[in-house]
């Protein structure tokens, strides 16, 4: 009876698990293992097969014996990230990191599990990330940078160095962080929101949303 091989599986099956799904194939012919063995997990498939990969809901995933299962989280809601972070955890599903064979990584990076680099992404030297980060096509996180957990970052950030990023924040397309000083860094807070194209140049409190440049809190 032959035993029983490893699966791996792009979570989210919307835009970005979509755009996440070559990546991921890319990654596993580079270790030579077979597309097969690569599904999209999506709670309400849209088809049974999306961009030439099955889709299946996460119980259906689950029933399939593996030796291991491992599941790249392909969904911008960080709070969903986290949530279903937790569930794979008590099902002992293995967090996938994936990255595009072009990204840069530089000296002493350590980061996290479940982080998705996309194409173009550049992490400089002497940074860490926390679990679950994405970072999204040419973003670049510069050199005594810190990040937390459920970070995302859209298309084209710009991090400059000695930025420290909370939990759970997001920063919107072709946003710029000033770089701070190792004594003073620039601190985005938990939860905050950095809109499109934004300049920030000084500190995010927690919560809250700052458009424009320089960059400010949002008023409704």
């Amino acid at each position: 009876m032959n035993k029983p091989l490893s699966l791996y599986a792009v979570y989210g099956a919307s835009g970005f698990g979509r755009e996440i799904m070559p990546l991921a194939r890319a990654q596993l012919s580079r270790i030579g293992v077979s597309p097969d063995r690569l599904y999209f997990i999506d709670d309400n498939p849209s088809a049974s097969v999306i961009n030439g990969q099955m889709a299946l809901n996460y119980d259906e995933f689950i029933e399939i014996p593996a030796a291991q299962r491992y599941i790249a989280i392909a969904i911008a809601n960080s709070s969903v990230r986290e949530t279903l972070a937790a569930k794979l955890e008590k099902d002992q599903v293995i967090p996938w990191a994936i990255s595009a064979d072009n990204t840069t990584v530089l000296d002493e990076v350590v980061m996290a599990e479940g982080g998705i680099l996309c194409p173009f992404v550049t992490i400089t030297s002497n940074v860490s990330i926390g679990k679950y980060f994405h970072a999204n096509i040419y973003s670049y996180v510069a050199h005594d940078c810190v990040i937390g957990d459920f970070v995302t970052f859209s298309p084209g950030v710009k991090c400059n160095g000695n930025v420290t990023i909370e939990d759970h924040a997001y920063i919107g397309t072709g946003a710029i962080l000033r770089q701070g000083t190792p004594d003073k860094p620039l601190v985005v807070g938990k939860g905050a929101i950095v809109g499109m194209g934004a300049v920030v140049t000084k500190d995010v409190p927690p919560y809250t949303t700052v458009v424009g440049n320089p960059a400010r809190p949002l008023v409704k």
